[in-house]
């Protein structure tokens, strides 16, 4: 089972962040439910690394082949876990 932290992020949570004055939300999931379109992230990938074990207010370095995004924690939700 997984066991959820709240306070951090964990695989089967899923989280908000801000990018200059956007927001965008994003679920860790295992690779075989991975669909970006639907921002559902595999728990392997560049982005989600960048996430793990991240808290609300923290600022994350997302290193991406196109460049770097600094991404800030906005919310948590481990609510879909059950």
């Amino acid at each position: 089972p997984v066991e959820a932290h709240p306070e951090a992020v964990r695989f089967g949570g899923t989280v908000t962040v801000a990018e200059d004055e956007d927001e965008r939300t994003f679920s860790i999931v295992g690779e075989d439910e991975a669909d970006p379109n639907q921002g559902k992230v595999s728990w392997v990938s560049p982005l989600a690394s960048a996430l793990l074990d991240a808290r609300v207010g923290d600022l994350v370095t997302w290193k991406r082949p196109a460049g770097d995004r600094e991404l800030e924690i906005m919310a948590i939700d481990y609510s879909a876990i059950g």
